[in-house]
């Protein structure tokens, strides 16, 4: 076997080595991302919406904030408008997802019109829905009588 034909073979197998140890260090960091994203999931997936008492509110308007879970990723702060004892505005005042202001509208008038925050969770963003939920709730929390 000639020299030229030894280092061709080298290079080959080196090559090989090196697609080999990316290929391995690109699915361990995808295997730990996914472990952290599961994480965050199932801890919002399982965020309890306590019964807000809807009938014994005290008008003002409040601040509520979630923390948005394990990694923040769903971090919200939410001001809520009681009036006559209805909650009559919801509104977005910081957060880190970057929904449109229709999907926090939907959300939001559902809980309006039903004075209560057990609503239909928005398809698709059912995540979000719970985590901005928990921002009203903790801002209904302080307007209970």
């Amino acid at each position: 076997m000639t020299k030229t034909k030894k280092r061709k073979g080298k290079r080959k197998m080196t090559g090989w080595i090196i697609t080999g140890v990316i290929v391995i260090a690109v699915a361990i960091a995808g295997g730990i991302g996914w472990s952290k994203i599961s994480k965050e999931h199932q801890q919002i997936r399982n965020l309890p919406l306590n019964k807000v008492n809807f009938s014994h509110l005290k008008d003002g308007t409040y601040k509520g904030f979630y923390e948005g879970g394990m990694y923040k990723w769903r971090e919200n702060e939410i001001q809520v408008k009681v009036e006559d004892g209805q909650v009559t505005n919801i509104q977005v005042l910081q957060h880190k997802e970057n929904r449109p202001k229709e999907f926090t509208d939907k959300l939001f008038n559902q809980v309006i019109e039903s004075q209560s925050l057990q609503v239909d969770i928005i398809t698709g963003a059912t995540l979000t829905s719970k985590a901005y939920l928990q921002g009203v709730e903790n801002a209904l929390k302080n307007a209970q009588k």
